[in-house]
């Protein structure tokens, strides 16, 4: 079984944390920053084993293992 270095990005909403693996587009959330981390971890590892059992893991391969990952905030208007 491989591993892999994913990004987490968890924010803060009313009622609760919301959590999104921007590489994958996986979203989950909590009660707590950390549970909603872990709740984010088991649904990358779901979406993961789905992947592999549908053929589709050669198609987000390089999302899953690029070593440049940059995290910025941007302003923008709207």
């Amino acid at each position: 079984m491989k591993s892999f270095e994913l990004t987490a990005v968890v924010w803060k909403e009313e009622g609760g944390y919301v959590s999104k693996c921007p590489e994958l587009g996986v979203a989950s959330c909590g009660g707590s920053i950390n549970g909603a981390r872990l709740n984010l971890k088991e649904a990358v590892e779901l979406y993961l084993e789905n992947a592999k059992a549908v053929g589709l893991m050669d198609d987000i391969r390089e999302s899953l293992c690029s070593d440049e990952k940059y995290t910025a905030s941007l302003e923008v208007t709207a």
